[in-house]
């Protein structure tokens, strides 16, 4: 997985308008941390591109896969629910809705910087899967995963057609909104990445330090609780950093679906499904599926550019019935 996930981000940095070969990002590379001489006639156009603009964009994107990918392992596991995910539950909703509710109130950056956006969706998505908790909770007491599943995609459907309504009333912002619902990699810098970058890798850490509960928790909330599990406290808690996760990687890049699904169905049907070995290998692959997405989403139809979350749907949606439609024939068998 380590060496597909290298090859795709050569890949979504060598191929575009403008192809850069591996031996010309090679070259690139050794000339600005080894001071390496460039080959003569080397095109210094190709320096500006691969470092400036392609560069932080792919990474970005492995990144929000990676991010994306990991908060759906958790999810199902936690849910025990092949069908579960981060954005069924809202949080990619309720982030994305913070991050339109700033760009439409003109609210200045200020001291927050480039940190405004990631903390307004780490809010906005905390507080979209705490409000779909709460109501599950007054349903059913003991907050029953099917009921938190549903009651979150109730929620999911709500906060949409708040944006939808936004979209179609504010015509300064209808298009800007309209391509936030569908997620863009397009004009991103390396000060995103520089801030998404720790909260991802500390959110796997901090879940990798939970690989036992989340192997119990699979089994079943009965087994988990009779080995002494505090059930809604580890939910609370493991659904919250999903939260945290996911909502500050859709702050960045809009609202993209599906990623959180793929993932840790393809991983566990390769490596298994101890979470020990699950949660690195989903942020490999999820990381790498989004840079190829990210891939397809620019070169398909150059030099117009797809929205990425179309990209992942296409594939998403098939995918999803399979799942659905294979899960309901093991019920029956």
């Amino acid at each position: 997985m380590a060496g597909v996930a290298f090859l795709s981000i050569i890949l979504g940095v060598g191929i575009g308008s403008v192809c850069i070969t591996p031996v010309q990002i090679a070259a690139i590379f050794m000339n600005k941390m080894f001071h390496v001489p460039l080959p003569e006639n080397f095109n210094e156009i190709y320096i500006g591109l691969l470092l400036n603009i392609r560069l932080p964009r792919v990474l970005l994107a492995f990144l929000v896969g990676a991010a994306l990918s990991v908060s759906g392992t958790v999810m199902q596991s936690v849910l025990k629910n092949p069908l579960a995910s981060s954005y069924g539950l809202g949080v990619s909703s309720g982030a994305g809705l913070g991050a339109i509710l700033v760009m439409m109130c003109g609210v200045s950056s200020g001291v927050l910087g480039v940190f405004l956006l990631p903390v307004v969706g780490l809010l906005f998505g905390l507080g979209t899967v705490f409000i779909s908790i709460f109501l599950a909770s007054k349903f059913d007491r003991n907050m029953s995963n099917f009921n938190i599943v549903l009651t979150g995609m109730v929620v999911s459907l709500f906060i949409n057609a708040i944006m939808s309504t936004l979209a179609s009333t504010s015509q300064e912002y209808s298009q800007r909104i309209l391509l936030w619902q569908l997620g863009s990699f397009s004009l991103k810098e390396w000060s995103y990445v520089l801030v998404l970058f720790p909260i991802v890798m500390a959110c796997i850490v901090f879940f990798m330090r939970f690989t036992l509960e989340l192997d119990i928790l699979t089994f079943g909330e009965e087994q988990a609780s009779a080995m002494g599990i505090e059930i809604k406290k580890a939910k609370w808690i493991l659904i919250g950093m999903t939260a945290i996760l996911t909502g500050t990687a859709v702050s960045f890049v809009g609202i993209i679906g599906f990623v959180d699904l793929i993932g840790p169905h393809v991983v566990r049907r390769f490596f298994g499904c101890e979470h020990k070995y699950v949660i690195p290998m989903s942020a490999l692959f999820g990381g790498s599926f989004m840079v190829i997405a990210d891939l397809l989403a620019r070169t398909l139809v150059s030099p117009s550019e797809i929205p990425i979350g179309s990209i992942t749907a296409l594939v998403g949606a098939p995918f999803f019935i399979y799942i659905f439609f294979r899960s309901g024939k093991e019920k029956v068998a």
